[in-house]
């Protein structure tokens, strides 16, 4: 596996990334994933050098996040740089940020993610977000 330095964090990533967007389902329902097969995917991926998942709030119907959790329990999570997103859509204020990131934490079964990102990201919710003390 290859590795690169991301940016200025200083974090070294390999070049191929897993994106826990559309994990594998049960007769095709994005919000019953396969657990068993996902994580089957997961490990494999990790177990190959992969250390960048990503994962998102709405995923599967908002199940990719627990799903995620459980693939890394046991070990994984020491191995691997979790990337997620704030569900800019549901942001109102300065403290539904926190309470989003909070429950994104529980979610995933940790106590901190590696990378934060905001999830369409877009001109009204730029400007809104910089009226707020982050």
């Amino acid at each position: 596996m290859l590795y690169r330095t991301l940016g200025k964090t200083g974090e070294k990533v390999s070049s191929l990334g897993l994106g826990c967007m559309r994990l594998p389902t049960i007769d095709g329902d994005p919000g019953h994933i396969d657990e068993q097969r996902a994580c089957e995917i997961i490990h494999y991926a990790i177990d190959q050098g992969i250390n960048y998942l990503d994962t998102a709030y709405p995923y599967h119907e908002g199940k990719s996040e627990p799903m995620l959790a459980k693939a890394l329990q046991n070990g994984y999570r020491d191995k691997v740089n979790i990337a997620t997103k704030m569900p800019s859509w549901n942001i109102e204020s300065r403290e539904d940020m926190d309470r989003y990131l909070d429950e994104q934490l529980e979610r995933l079964g940790t106590d901190y993610v590696d990378f934060y990102l905001i999830h369409t990201l877009n001109r009204d919710f730029g400007q809104t977000i910089g009226t707020w003390t982050i």
